[in-house]
């Protein structure tokens, strides 16, 4: 509030209200490309005055609508001096940034000479960059990508001074907001979930989509990107004098069409030149939505902007002379500015990149729509192009006194291919005629705006309806052995996408396994009669020699591992399931107070536990649970595991159920979900899988969760829970061979990053029974091969930074520290379970 009075008594008393500081206030307060060093204060003066009465009202508006917040959050001494750092820094960079770059920027910096920047925008933009810092981990990352995706598209594309000088202070604020905290910056590449990862793809694709727009629409716009414009859109102003050049060339025909329908072209002209970029923006929130089709389409669009790309590229680089300029549109592109020709051809590279995108990120994107949705699609937009190009044609038979020349049935039908393409796009010929009154020029431009409205609809359409579970024939048939016949407490997991089925010869008995590098790498017992469990084994053996593949078996029993060890297999202890026997679970007695204490302090704070399934779930239920998924993988600063643990798109299964841990105000502090474990066709017990809480929530929620579980599912009827595996980490130590001992030391290594022995210990609290989980392996020779397979199950997605990252984070442990203060899932302080 204080700035708000100091910023209209600034105006008022130096009558720069209306118009702005003029003469040699002007020079002394706005901040320019010249202002260092002879007014330097002028990086802390421009944010006192605007250029005009709409400067000040926006200025106020824009302090009030995110200033007061930010102040409230961060305290006002932590607010002022993060507005101030980042306004000084931020400018201070810019100057510095145009001063050395003027030599390469080429015309871009001899156009911000003119241009002057005054207002708070700089200034609130660092403080709401630094203010980020105070909040969560998920939310910060959204907002920070939000403001800078918003200030790059301008600063790249409309490449004004202010957008420099705003982009600067967000990244000097972005940087002291930590610094104000009392902690460092954090550096290096975030790391996402495979939801945020599309996200992420989603809001790339939308700012190149929209960014030419903002070019095309902004005058005089001279960003390093906007030369983009010429490929995405056809936005391109024309004076009477380059009109009447173009057109008393002959064989400039096409250019002077396109140039005559622009000056012509009302909203849906403009429609129709972006068109384009309307396409991407449409795809992205397929992309959004993890929508294969989305993803093809994109890619398609940005395949064929590469070969426009490419053969602008050739244009740009052969030899211009006078008479082939403009022919082929170079001269445009000269007329705007970009006269060099890396600073035509390093933009227009743009599609190729986002196409290499595409092509790596493409595991991101496997959600189907239901069957026949895109047939159906096809159907409803070429019956749309059918009924437009009908009214076309006879609207413009009607119509006709209102064209230039007056065309016949023939000319409207060689014109329609035109009527659905972008302005410039156009068939390479020119326009037999041109409408001259408004309801020509309504007919001649809203075909294509209702066709490519229809369109759009239709394709929104089918990125909003529900995705079908979907399960080729092999997973179907297993899944039903599965609910008829005996599995491991495991078993639900081979329901997972990644893994392939391999039945047995009596058709009751399936593996569920995953051929990485060679080895045939399974998921717990065979799935079938336990009598038949031997021969299974034996003859996935022989099924996996037959195709040269290494079989190992995963996570299985003592009595799969017994059978397995007098066939002469090697065997290794690789995780300790923890199970719960139901009849006898009370929860009295002090070996239990930790559980009592959660939960009576759950029943103090209003928190309930509540049983539901993510499909039906309500979508502010939804939205909950990505959150603090999201939040917990973005903490992690790891890649999210897969394999034997379950993320997200595990959660949505009809027979999966979720507890959830929610407060009075129906906000969720924990979720945990529960797989179901059948034995001769009926449901005897749950597995723990997915379990998450929410940072600043209820700190017990996950013990809440657990304990609220056992008692709920003893009470309907179920023997036991198991809370699962816990990979690398036994209570139990029997006779130690060298490769466990390996183990071990492996387990103790990734203790810091992952936690599997703090987890283990956490549920040591509810006092289960423990039962050893091995894994088989027929050769000890493939073992190597069989540790690279099991990694690349864990992390599918890994990369070679983020491989070194997490060697590094390794490397760097505290040697007295178990969890290095890592913050844990189901850990109910601060610190994770070492404070405990």
């Amino acid at each position: 509030m204080a700035f708000i009075a100091a910023f209209w008594a600034a105006g008022a008393l130096s009558s720069s209200l209306v118009t702005g500081p003029v003469g040699p206030l002007q020079a002394n307060v706005a901040l320019t490309v010249h202002s260092l060093p002879d007014h330097g204060w002028a990086l802390l003066a421009s944010p006192l005055w605007a250029q005009n009465l709409a400067g000040y009202v926006w200025g106020t508006a824009l302090v009030l609508t995110v200033g007061l917040p930010l102040e409230r959050r961060m305290g006002s001494l932590k607010f002022t001096l993060a507005a101030l750092g980042a306004q000084i820094l931020g400018a201070g960079a810019t100057l510095g940034f145009l001063a050395v770059a003027r030599g390469t920027l080429g015309i871009w910096a001899d156009q911000m000479s003119g241009q002057l920047f005054m207002g708070p925008s700089a200034l609130i933009t660092g403080a709401a960059a630094a203010g980020t810092a105070t909040m969560p981990t998920l939310w910060r990352r959204r907002i920070r990508l939000v403001i800078f995706a918003v200030l790059m598209l301008l600063a790249l594309f409309s490449g004004g001074f202010a957008d420099l000088v705003r982009l600067g202070a967000a990244v000097a604020g972005a940087f002291l907001g930590p610094v104000l905290l009392g902690r460092p910056p954090r550096l290096g590449r975030p790391v996402s979930s495979r939801h945020e990862g599309r996200v992420l793809i989603a809001l790339l694709v939308a700012v190149s989509a929209i960014g030419p727009v903002v070019a095309g629409l902004v005058p005089h716009a001279a960003g390093p990107l906007s030369v983009l414009r010429f490929l995405f859109t056809n936005i391109q102003p024309v004076d009477p004098q380059t009109l009447q050049g173009l057109c008393t060339d002959p064989a400039q025909a096409k250019d002077c069409a396109g140039a005559q329908l622009q000056m012509r072209a009302g909203a849906g002209g403009i429609f129709m030149a972006i068109l384009p970029s309307f396409l991407l923006l449409l795809l992205s929130d397929g992309l959004r939505r993890g929508r294969r089709f989305a993803w093809a389409a994109t890619l398609l669009i940005q395949l064929a902007l590469s070969v426009l790309a490419g053969i602008t590229i050739a244009g740009v680089l052969q030899p211009v002379t006078p008479d082939t300029a403009a022919t082929e549109g170079i001269g445009a592109l000269e007329a705007s500015g970009y006269a060099h020709p890396l600073s035509l051809v390093l933009p227009l590279l743009l599609p190729v990149l986002l196409t290499v995108v595409l092509l790596m990120a493409r595991k991101l994107f496997p959600v189907a729509a239901p069957p026949g949705t895109y047939r159906r699609l096809a159907a409803r937009v070429f019956a749309a192009a059918g009924v437009l190009g009908a009214i076309y044609i006879l609207a413009g038979l009607a119509l006709a006194p209102g064209f230039s020349p007056m065309p016949g049935p023939a000319q409207l039908l060689a014109d329609l291919p035109d009527r659905f393409l972008p302005l410039g796009y156009m068939l390479d010929v020119s326009p037999a005629f041109f409408p001259q009154t408004t309801p020509a020029v309504l007919l001649y431009e809203g075909i294509g705006v209702i066709f490519w409205a229809v369109a759009g609809a239709q394709v929104l359409r089918s990125f909003l309806r529900p995705a079908p579970v979907r399960h080729n024939a092999g997973a179907e048939r297993a899944r039903r052995i599965l609910k008829t016949q005996q599995g491991s407490s495991l078993s639900w997991m081979t329901t997972w996408s990644g893994n392939s089925y391999w039945f047995s010869s009596t058709g009751e008995s399936f593996i569920a396994y995953r051929v990485i590098t060679g080895i045939a790498l399974t998921l717990g017992v065979p799935v079938g009669p336990e009598p038949q469990w031997k021969d299974a084994f034996e003859e996935f053996t022989r099924f996996c020699t037959g195709n040269g593949w290494t079989p190992c078996f995963y996570s299985v029993t003592q009595d799969l591992r017994d059978y397995a060890v007098s066939l002469g297999w090697g065997s290794v202890q690789v995780a300790q399931e923890t199970l719960l026997p139901l009849d006898s679970v009370s929860f009295k007695g002090k070996k239990f107070q930790d559980v009592r204490t959660a939960m009576n302090n759950a029943a103090r704070a209003g928190i309930r536990a509540k049983w539901t399934t993510y499909a039906a779930a309500p979508f502010s239920v939804q939205a909950q649970i990505q959150e603090i998924s999201e939040e917990w993988v973005a903490d992690k600063k790891i890649p999210e595991m897969g394999f034997t643990l379950g993320s997200l798109d595990e959660l949505d299964d009809p027979d999966v159920r979720l507890l959830l841990a929610v407060d009075g105000h129906h906000r969720i502090h924990a979720v945990a979900s529960w797989l179901p474990v059948y034995r001769s066709g009926i449901i005897e017990g749950w597995t723990l899988d997915f379990m998450r809480r929410r940072n600043g929530g209820f700190r017990a929620g996950i013990e809440f969760l657990i304990a609220s579980a056992a008692l709920s599912l003893k009470a309907e009827g179920y023997k036991f829970i198991s809370l699962s595996g816990v990979p690398l980490a036994r209570a139990l130590q029997e006779t130690a061979s060298g490769l466990d001992r390996l183990l071990d030391w492996l387990g103790a290594t990734l203790e810091p990053v992952y936690g599997f022995r703090s987890l283990l210990a956490f549920k040591s609290k509810f006092q289960p029974r423990y039962e050893p989980l091995y894994m088989l392996y027929p050769d000890a020779a493939a073992l190597p091969a069989i540790g690279n397979a099991v990694t690349r199950a864990y992390l599918p997605s890994i990369k070679l930074g983020e491989s070194l990252a997490l060697a590094g984070r390794i490397l760097r442990r505290p040697r007295r520290s178990r969890s290095a203060g890592f913050q844990l899932p189901w850990s109910s302080s601060s610190g994770g379970c070492q404070k405990k």
